[in-house]
C-alpha cells in the first residue's frame, strides 16, 4: 500500500489511528500490538499477498534463533547456528534479488545457458532482512533482551518503516512499543506528525513525481539519443531532485506517521545536499543504512584500528556492498566504487592536508560543495542508468557540447495539474506559469534541499500556529487533487 494513495490517507490510517488508541484507552495493551502487526501485515501484503509467506517466515524463524542464541546452549552448536542463521537470512535474500544477476553473468561469461528463477523481488526484503540480521548478531552478542514474539513481529513489521526504512534496531523501537505513557493519544504530537506527514507528501507527489516524469522520458527506449548538454544537464539534476525527495519525502512520512502514534523512528535523512564532501554526504544520506554497514561490517573487518591501507581496504569493502545492496546490476556496483573511491581519496587528502576538517575560508567551503554536488549528480546518472552502456551514451550527451535548446514539449512536462489550480486560484495566465514552472521548480528544488532547514529537524521542536496550519492544509489538498495512478517510491526497488 502506498502512503500516497486515498485508501490509505482516508481508510487504512484511520483505521490505524481508532483501533491502536482505541485499545490501548481501555488498558488493551497485548490487543492493540496484536491488532498493530495484523494492519502492518495487511499494508505489506497489500498488492500481493504471497509475500506474507516470506516476511511471516523470516520473523518466525528468526526469532527462534534469537530464543536459541539466549538459551543455555553449547558453545561451538550456538556459533554454528548463528552462522547458519546468517546465511539462511543472506540466502534468502540472494535468491529473490540476485540469483538471476547471478546466473546471467555465468552465462554470459562461460556461454553456458542456466535458466533464471521466475520470481518476483519482495518489497522491501533487503530493509527487514538488514533489520533482523542487526538482532540476530545482537541477540548472539548478548546485547539484546529477550522480547516476546509480538513485540519483535511489530518490531520487524511496524509498517512506517517496514518497504523502505529507516533500518531500525530493535532497542529503538520495542522499548517504545512496551511504554504505556506513549500509548494516549496526543494533540502536539499529533500535530507535529502530520505536519511532517505533509511536508513528506508533498515532496514525494508534487516534486519527486514531477521530475520523475522528465527522467523516465529521456531515460526510456532510445531517450537519450539527440537531446545535447543542455537537456542531459536538466535531467541530471532532474534525478538528482527526484531521488531525494521521493526518498526523504518517504522518510518524513514514516517518522510523521510514527510521530502521531507518539513513536519516535530515526532520522534517516539530515539534508544531505549540504555536504561539504562525499564522507560528509554519506553521515547525512541514508544515516541507518550506513550505521548498519559500520556496526556490522566496517568495524568487524578492523575499522580503522590496523593502519590507512586496511581502513581504505574496508571502505571500499563497504561501499562495494553499499552498492550492491541497491540492485543486482553492474551500475549499482560501480556507483558503489566511485562513491568508495572519493570517500577513500576524500579521506588521503585529509590527511595530509586538513582541507575538509580545518577548512574556514567560506568561499573554500562553497567551491568544495559545489565540487561535491557535482560529483554526486554525475553519479546518480549511473544509478538511475538501466545499463553502463546507457550511462555512457547519457554522459557522450552531457558533455557533447550541442546546447540543443529546451523544446516546448519537454517544458511542458512540468505544466501539472498543480500550476493550473495556481493560476485559477490567482486568476494568472496559465501559459505564462507553464512556460516558466520548470525554473520554478528546480528553484524551489534547490532551495528547499540545499537552503532550508530539513522536515525532520523542522518538526522536533513543533510549536503549532494558524500559518503552518493554513500551509499544511494547502500542501495535502494540492497533493491529493494530485494524485493519478500508483506512484511507487523508487526505495521500494532496493
Amino acid at each position: 500500500m502506498l502512503f500516497n494513495s486515498y485508501v490509505f490517507i482516508f481508510l487504512f490510517f484511520p483505521i490505524v489511528l481508532l483501533s491502536y488508541f482505541g485499545l490501548n484507552h481501555f488498558k488493551q495493551y497485548k490487543a492493540a500490538k496484536i491488532v498493530l502487526v495484523i494492519e502492518s501485515l495487511f499494508f505489506y501484503g497489500y498488492y500481493n499477498p504471497w509475500y506474507l509467506i516470506i516476511i511471516i517466515l523470516s520473523i518466525v524463524i528468526n526469532y527462534l534463533f534469537s530464543r536459541v542464541f539466549q538459551g543455555a546452549c553449547n558453545q561451538k552448536i550456538k556459533k554454528l547456528l548463528f552462522i547458519f542463521s546468517l546465511v539462511a537470512n543472506i540466502g534468502v535474500l540472494f535468491v529473490f534479488k540476485y540469483y538471476n544477476f547471478f546466473i546471467g553473468n555465468i552465462n554470459s561469461v562461460f556461454k553456458s545457458s542456466i535458466n533464471f528463477l521466475n520470481v518476483a523481488l519482495p518489497l522491501g526484503i533487503s530493509f527487514f532482512t538488514f533489520q533482523q540480521i542487526s538482532f540476530v548478531v545482537d541477540t548472539y552478542k548478548g546485547s539484546a533482551p529477550r522480547y516476546n514474539f509480538f513485540d519483535y513481529a511489530l518490531f520487524v513489521t511496524y509498517f512506517p518503516q517496514l518497504i523502505a526504512g529507516p533500518i531500525v534496531l530493535h532497542n529503538e523501537m520495542i522499548p517504545q512499543f512496551a511504554d504505556e505513557t506513549r500509548k494516549k493519544f496526543n494533540a502536539e504530537n499529533f500535530a507535529a506528525g502530520i505536519t511532517q506527514f505533509v511536508l513528506g507528501l508533498g515532496k514525494k507527489v508534487i516534486l519527486a513525481d514531477t521530475f520523475g516524469l522528465l527522467v523516465d522520458s529521456v531515460f526510456s527506449e532510445n531517450g537519450i539519443v539527440g537531446i545535447g548538454s543542455l537537456r542531459a544537464a536538466i535531467v541530471m539534476l532532474s534525478y538528482t531532485f527526484q531521488i531525494y525527495f521521493d526518498f526523504s519525502g518517504y522518510s518524513d512520512m514514516a517518522t510523521g506517521i510514527g510521530r502521531m502514534m507518539n513513536l519516535d523512528i530515526a532520522q534517516n535523512f539530515n539534508s544531505p545536499y549540504k555536504a561539504i564532501n562525499i564522507v560528509d554526504f554519506w553521515k547525512r544520506w541514508h544515516i541507518t543504512l550506513t550505521r548498519f554497514f559500520t556496526t556490522y561490517i566496517y568495524i568487524p573487518l578492523g575499522g580503522s584500528r590496523k593502519g590507512k591501507i586496511r581502513t581504505y581496504i574496508n571502505v571500499m569493502a563497504v561501499f562495494i556492498v553499499s552498492g550492491l545492496w541497491h540492485g543486482a546490476n553492474w551500475t549499482f556496483i560501480l556507483w558503489g566504487i566511485l562513491h568508495g573511491l572519493a570517500s577513500v581519496l576524500t579521506r588521503i587528502i585529509d590527511d595530509k592536508t586538513k582541507l575538509f576538517s580545518r577548512c574556514t575560508s567560506k568561499v573554500r567551503k562553497v567551491v568544495i560543495w559545489l565540487l561535491t554536488f557535482i560529483f554526486i549528480n554525475l553519479t546518480w546518472v549511473i544509478f538511475r542508468a538501466d545499463s553502463i552502456s546507457q550511462a555512457l551514451d547519457f554522459y557522450k550527451e552531457l558533455f557533447s557540447f550541442n546546447f540543443v535548446w529546451i523544446s516546448s514539449s519537454f517544458r511542458n512536462i512540468f505544466a501539472i495539474d498543480g500550476i493550473r489550480i495556481i493560476s485559477d486560484i490567482l486568476r494568472l495566465n496559465e501559459g505564462l506559469l507553464n512556460n516558466n514552472a520548470i525554473y520554478l521548480f528546480f528553484v524551489t528544488a534547490f532551495f528547499l534541499s540545499v537552503v532550508c532547514e530539513n522536515a525532520y529537524n523542522k518538526c522536533k521542536e513543533f510549536k503549532p500556529t494558524i500559518f503552518k496550519a493554513l500551509y499544511t492544509t494547502v500542501i495535502l489538498f494540492w497533493c491529493i487533487m494530485s494524485f493519478a495512478g500508483v506512484s511507487s517510491f523508487l526505495y521500494w526497488n532496493f
